[in-house]
């Protein structure tokens, strides 16, 4: 569908300088002015009714297009990690899915750093690239190969592409499902210490800060990891650093009755790592909040909680929980979508992520009072595991903008 001119009116314009009321104009699907703006004769007219107008969610790290959550949660952009069937180390693997979503939801696939994503053999990165590839992840595990991993940031950097790293030493964390402690020891579960992720994101900034590359650490849970990125960002290291809902909302204590929906990687942490995580996204130390977004259904969730998949049905909650942090005063609004859209917009290099002249019109209506229940029944996910299951949330999408085209319901 051809977009139209469109003109919002009567909103809260999310901006990075604040919130203001204003209106906001788009044409040929992109945004041409905001502020004190007069709509055009032949506008389409939206009166947002006072909420918020704020930038498409660019969900930075998901494992399924899976199109009517995203929409439900205002994502209009999503990074898709390399481990797919087969994964994601081939160029035309990589141009069918760069166009797999289009018009209304722009998949950006994420090349296999490894051929198999088995951490030995390079990729090739710069074919990846061409065909659509917006940035190089090494998958769900890490390359525990030192040298490999090097060459990799070398290759990245030449080629000006952000290194998407899962930070967990994968010789201490071995099978373990649980972190080290009082919980994992009461259930008798398999677990590794949480300095698995320290080691971790100790080597590959030292690597990174070597080869002087881009390096983004997709999870980071533990405060021993956050204190190392902090300490590279002073040194002036081009490292990021993401979570996903989970590890600011949940500690391992909802692991107790051995939820599978609560099983995740890296797995839960104690109640002092999950504060660390909150201090880390209020500091600035943590730059994207993600959703992971991995449905499961049951033949991978009903099991044994040592034999359960790891991963979470994160879209369509993951704007709702961010904005428990602005309530909660930890953030404010402008920062709360500069960890939801603009910072893994500016990571993929897309015009996206901030509503300002001359970029893409992906743009989402929030009602930030607005409450329901979450239900894992009735998600529009292709599976619904969460672990926020029959939790009160506030906050939800009311209409979603692709291009300045509507869409979703």
């Amino acid at each position: 569908m051809k977009p139209v001119a469109l003109t919002i009116v009567n909103g809260t314009l999310v901006t990075p300088d604040g919130l203001c009321p204003g209106t906001l104009r788009c044409e040929g699907a992109r945004i041409v002015s905001l502020g004190d703006v007069t709509p055009h004769v032949g506008d389409e007219i939206i009166d947002a009714g006072g909420k918020l107008v704020a930038p498409g969610i660019v969900d930075l790290g998901v494992f399924t297009v899976d199109k009517p959550a995203f929409h439900f949660g205002g994502i209009t952009r999503a990074a898709l990690m390399p481990d797919q069937n087969p994964p994601l180390d081939h160029p035309a693997r990589v141009q069918f899915l760069a166009y797999s979503g289009k018009p209304d939801l722009w998949v950006h696939p994420l090349a296999a750093a490894t051929v198999g994503l088995e951490g030995h053999n390079l990729a090739e990165l710069a074919l990846m690239r061409d065909a659509g590839a917006r940035a190089v992840a090494t998958g769900r595990r890490w390359i525990a190969d030192s040298g490999v991993m090097l060459r990799l940031l070398r290759y990245a950097a030449m080629l000006d592409m952000v290194v998407v790293t899962h930070a967990e030493d994968g010789g201490l964390a071995g099978d373990a499902v649980a972190t080290a402690g009082i919980m994992a020891t009461r259930l008798g579960l398999p677990s590794a210490p949480a300095e698995a992720e320290a080691l971790a994101v100790a080597r590959d900034i030292a690597l990174a800060e070597l080869a002087g590359a881009r390096l983004h650490l997709r999870q980071v849970t533990t405060r021993a990891a956050l204190d190392l990125v902090r300490a590279a960002k002073r040194r002036g290291v081009a490292v990021t650093a993401g979570v996903t809902p989970a590890h600011f909302m949940l500690s391992d204590i909802a692991t107790a009755e051995f939820r599978t929906f609560a099983r995740m990687s890296p797995p839960l942490r104690d109640e002092a790592d999950r504060q660390a995580v909150i201090e880390a996204i209020g500091d600035g130390t943590i730059d994207v909040v993600a959703s992971g977004h991995d449905p499961r259904g049951p033949e991978d969730k009903r099991l044994p909680f040592a034999d359960a998949e790891p991963g979470m049905a994160g879209a369509e909650t993951l704007l709702a929980m961010v904005l428990t942090l602005v309530r909660d005063g930890v953030i404010d609004m402008p920062r709360a979508f500069a960890l939801l859209a603009a910072n893994p917009a500016a990571l993929l290099g897309v015009e996206a992520g901030v509503l300002a002249e001359g970029m893409e019109a992906d743009i989402a209506l929030v009602d930030p009072q607005k409450p329901w229940i979450v239900s894992s029944d009735k998600m529009e996910a292709s599976a619904g595991n969460t672990p926020f299951d029959r939790q009160p949330a506030q906050g939800r999408v009311t209409a979603l903008y692709k291009g300045g085209v509507r869409v979703g319901k």
